[in-house]
């Protein structure tokens, strides 16, 4: 569609679309088009300025679809951190023994989450006990 500013000969001003450039020729030849204010015949095109995509609005156009795929990449995040936290058992501060206790075979292998000093996470990770620290996530869903 083209949109184009038209004016009357008696200077009253509107808009008008069509589905080519030649609809505008058309219409006012066959005398369809007429002023909505006077109902004049007599219509031309007046200057308008053209829609031109500046640099300022395809940033925001980015802007926009990067919100898109932040959002749903914390809805994947959130739901994730979810099913972790639903099938796993909360040991609390008694993480770091735990994780030994699964690690060397002295309990039975399970889904555990608690709490740990960086201490403790470093002592894991050397001694070849794989954990991850699973997000806090802020409720920014509004």
């Amino acid at each position: 569609m083209i949109k184009y500013s038209l004016c009357c000969d008696n200077a009253h001003t509107f808009e008008g679309w069509f589905s080519e450039s030649a609809d505008f020729d058309r219409q006012v030849a066959s005398g369809f088009l007429t002023c909505p204010v006077c109902n004049s015949g007599s219509i031309s095109k007046s200057l308008m300025a053209p829609s031109v995509s500046t640099a300022r609005k395809q940033e925001a156009k980015r802007q926009m679809a990067m919100d898109i795929v932040r959002q749903e990449a914390m809805a994947k995040l959130r739901e994730a951190v979810a099913n972790i936290r639903a099938n796993s058992e909360d040991v609390g501060e008694k993480f770091p023994e735990e994780a030994r206790k699964i690690h060397y075979g002295e309990a039975d292998a399970r889904g555990i989450i608690g709490q740990a000093s960086l201490d403790d996470v470093h002592e894991l990770l050397d001694e070849g006990i794989d954990i991850a620290p699973l997000p806090n996530l802020r409720d920014d869903t509004n």
